[in-house]
């Protein structure tokens, strides 16, 4: 695997993870996984992180450390490979469950129509801005 396929791998993941969340959330992992949003996805990141190394403190917790670090490795290329290897661990056991517990799950696969729908309602509020 080259460089180019551990980004499509870490990429497949996060619109698996933006799958199962409801929709207000979901729409914001979406925004922060544009290419645009990479000033606002390294600060949110780095605090993920720091707040996961204080999880003993309330509110904080230990979730939000690979929260993190998922964030990170989209903008920083030596840690894409390690988290599309990790995450595509976590989804196999994911699934994996599921199916023990006599769920029938299908394999995911990304909607492309989807991202066009993303595309075309950026673009129509970018317009509509410019009005």
């Amino acid at each position: 695997m080259n460089e180019t396929d551990h980004r499509a791998e870490l990429d497949r993941h996060l619109a698996w993870f933006e799958s199962k969340l409801p929709p207000k959330p979901a729409h914001f992992v979406g925004w922060l996984r544009r290419p645009t949003s990479k000033y606002v996805r390294l600060p949110v990141g780095v605090l993920l992180i720091g707040g996961g190394v204080f999880s003993f403190l309330p509110v904080l917790g230990f979730w939000m450390l690979p929260l993190g670090l998922v964030l990170i490795a989209q903008d920083v290329p030596a840690l894409e490979k390690p988290t599309a290897r990790t995450l595509g661990w976590v989804e196999r056991k994911w699934v994996e469950r599921q199916r023990k517990k006599g769920r029938d799950i299908t394999p995911f696969v990304p909607d492309q129509q989807t991202g066009a729908a993303a595309t075309a309602s950026d673009d129509a509020g970018e317009s509509r801005m410019k009005a």
